[in-house]
């Protein structure tokens, strides 16, 4: 700690310069929101130990503005314990703390509230966008600016927006969010993130800014095109990407060969700097995966493995020690005494305890909005989770063909609560067929599940969930809906005492004992879809279809004595137990 108070200046000329002695930065990913705290110093100290003199992290905007005008920087928000211990084991902080930072994450950081405004566009200088913004630094930047080299913390670079070369060309609004920062007290200098490309970083890169480059691999040539944009100054990959992240349905778990991967490092040191993404890449915990569409929807599992150094729970790879060897080619290694005693345990086989429909449920759940036509949970206040759209077939003698305009992801059809169809992606666009007959007066239910919001490209502009326009049932449109919001953020109001009905949308409780805490992993074997919660902590989505069969459960979320686990399936494809056990599968 006492370094950062003697040192008040970190520069960019034709190298990086701290208090004027050049200066190499070894950096490595580390996404605080997607691990518990408790976890913090533990990741710190490895990367440390591997050499990196740097950590690196996004703000997600998104989790620390969840409702317009609501801010939260406490627990696993709580940035600055984060920097603070970083500075405590003498680790340098690049921060990135632009409105958007895709990361894999929902949205790409972004609010979901944003897009309840019917002329939001984002990332541009128009419309109420900035105005969002400025009034989101105005906290935010007042809680990191302390932080910076120049007031005696660790902070020695922050980043001014992240690969907008990617999405688009608007200077103006790059000049915006620069202006916000330097009027918000932001003097360490400034950089850019882009492509390796001419076309990305022509549109991304500012005048007398530093712009960096994201990729990984082919870095001397990388690095060549960078050069032409640096104006003289050094080179830098911000996100060498050493893994890469799986989507649901992917196949497999997507990984890189470890020593390619150290070559690439290698030269990456040899002529410039470096922030590996990622060293650890985390969790992402409740519903907050990203996704992406290019010519389909596929959304991102829970595991942010990413292949990373260190597993999803912070085990050291092959990877991570040959990088170590390669590190000590360019700095002397430090030797660190890891402070914290992190175990796998396996607790076994849980059977079901209580189980209760959704529909005996809803009302302890969501309390129902009613209107002629659908709307989207945005417009509903609603940002994550689920939606159910209830109404009666007064008018309909059977169901020949439905579609969902204005639907997004994924959606579980229902007539007198029985399955009828699930709908998916570009299924919700289309005429589906069904053959449905039914007495007049029928219920009808539509479950519509946010898959997590794309976090790339122009499709974020089209990231309602739910029901936006109608539904139409055999030609015609179907009206008067209620409407139940059901983000999920309050399982604890379910009373598994009401009715329970096999092959509907269901809750199901087990109950272990733990005498002693540790690190563990749900294989939801025999289960279809849905999500899992720990002592009303939501750990995310599974889905039977991998790649990802375990979900990862860290210590710090299990309590001495009694646990509570409660599995929401949607599909009804339900075993009657779940297993705990001390080996992570990501596929």
């Amino acid at each position: 700690m006492g370094q950062f108070e003697k040192l008040k200046k970190f520069e960019i000329r034709e190298n990086f310069y701290l208090d004027g002695m050049p200066f190499q930065i070894i950096s490595g990913a580390i996404h605080y929101f997607r691990i518990v705290p408790e976890y913090w110093r533990d990741r710190l100290e490895k990367l440390k130990a591997m050499g990196c003199n740097t950590v690196e992290t996004y703000i997600p905007w998104n989790i620390h503005e969840p409702e317009k005008g609501e801010f939260h920087f406490e627990g696993m928000w709580d940035i600055q314990k984060f920097v603070k211990i970083a500075e405590e084991l003498e680790l340098y902080v690049i921060l990135r703390p632009s409105p958007y930072i895709c990361a894999e994450w929902e949205f790409g950081g972004l609010p979901a509230w944003l897009i309840r405004e019917d002329d939001m566009r984002l990332r541009a200088s128009c419309g109420s966008f900035l105005r969002h913004v400025e009034e989101y630094y105005q906290v935010l930047l007042p809680l990191i600016t302390p932080l910076q080299i120049t007031e005696g913390g660790p902070v020695i670079l922050m980043q001014i927006e992240n690969e907008y070369g990617y999405y688009a060309n608007d200077k103006a609004y790059m000049e915006a969010i620069k202006n916000l920062m330097v009027k918000g007290g932001v003097k360490v200098p400034l950089v850019t993130s882009d492509g390796p490309f001419p076309e990305n970083l022509n549109a991304g890169a500012m005048e007398g800014i530093l712009p960096t480059g994201n990729f990984g691999s082919r870095t001397e040539e990388r690095f060549e095109v960078l050069r032409r944009y640096t104006d003289g100054g050094p080179l830098m990959c911000t996100e060498f990407w050493v893994g890469w992240f799986d989507h649901w349905g992917n196949g497999g778990h997507i990984t890189r060969e470890p020593e390619e991967s150290a070559k690439d490092l290698d030269k990456m040191l040899e002529l410039g700097h470096v922030n590996i993404y990622m060293f650890e890449g985390g969790t992402n915990f409740g519903f907050m995966n990203g996704a992406n569409y290019y010519d389909r929807l596929t959304p991102d599992v829970t595991s942010y493995d990413y292949d990373a150094l260190l597993t999803e729970d912070g085990q050291v790879t092959e990877k991570y020690l040959l990088y170590r060897q390669v590190i000590s080619k360019y700095r002397e290694i430090p030797k660190i005494a890891l402070s914290s005693k992190i175990v796998r345990k396996a607790y076994g086989t849980l059977t079901v305890q209580d189980k209760v429909s959704l529909f005996s449920a809803l009302d302890d759940l969501s309390s129902p909005v009613v209107s002629p036509c659908t709307e989207c949970m945005e417009k509903l206040g609603q940002n994550y989770g689920y939606i159910l759209y209830h109404s009666t077939l007064d008018t309909e003698e059977n169901i020949e063909k439905i579609r969902l305009w204005g639907a997004n992801d994924r959606a579980n059809i229902l007539v007198d609560q029985k399955l009828v169809t699930i709908l998916y992606d570009r299924e919700l666009l289309e005429e589906k067929d069904v053959s449905v007959t039914f007495e007049k007066g029928a219920a009808l239910d539509i479950l519509v599940e946010n898959m997590g919001r794309v976090n790339f490209g122009p499709r974020m502009e089209m990231q309602r969930k739910g029901i936006s326009q109608c539904v139409q049932i055999n030609g015609h449109i179907h009206n008067n809906w209620k409407q139940y919001s059901l983000p999920l953020d309050h399982i604890d109001k379910i009373d598994f005492s009401k009715d329970y009905e096999e092959g509907v949308p269901a809750f199901y409780r087990f109950i272990f004992s733990a005498e002693e805490e540790g690190d563990t992993f749900l294989d939801f074997a025999g289960w279809g879809k849905g999500a899992a919660f720990i002592n009303g902590f939501n750990l995310g989505r599974f889905w039977e279809i991998g790649p990802q069969k375990r979900l990862f459960i860290p210590a710090p979320l299990i309590k001495k004595g009694k646990n509570e686990i409660v599995i929401f399936e949607t599909d009804g494809i339900t075993g009657n137990t779940i297993s705990l056990v001390n080996e992570p599968d990501v596929g």
